[in-house]
């Protein structure tokens, strides 16, 4: 049974943040299980977002909630084991709106891989901006 990949020690990176203003808009808040708290990237096109996990995983799933009219209408999910290149593993288009997306965006023979990469390749938004206020990557720990 699939479950949550993120732990203390999975290490992420974003493209950018809102005015640079980490206390208020950091990536941490896509994680912190608060539906008051987000991570807003700043303006430009293809915001990014790269999770680094301490092991190998098998992605089965990814749930997000973004804030309708910033969401991303077209994603890419990329993976690669340590030292290597990242190919593309999915593309998934998320309903811009308010709602947790859960269930939504299956991952179908996902290679086991040690770093995700999710790159939003275009927005809702006219200025390019990403709003995340949750996000989950599901699956299982490769053997």
């Amino acid at each position: 049974m699939a479950a949550s990949l993120l732990c203390r020690e999975t290490q992420s990176r974003v493209s950018s943040v809102l005015n640079r203003d980490v206390r208020q808009y950091g990536k941490k808040y896509m994680f912190d299980s608060n539906e008051e708290t987000c991570w807003n990237s700043d303006q430009g096109e293809r915001q990014w977002l790269i999770l680094d996990f301490p092991q190998p995983i098998m992605v089965s799933e990814l749930n997000v909630q973004f804030q309708g009219g910033f969401s991303a209408k077209t994603c890419r999910l990329e993976g690669c084991l340590k030292g290597g290149e990242f190919t593309v593993m999915s593309h998934f288009y998320p309903e811009d709106n308010n709602c947790l997306q859960t269930h939504c965006f299956p991952i179908q023979e996902a290679p086991a891989v040690d770093k995700v990469k999710i790159l939003f390749e275009n927005s809702a938004d006219f200025f390019g901006r990403i709003i995340i206020y949750s996000l989950d990557i599901l699956g299982e720990k490769a053997t």
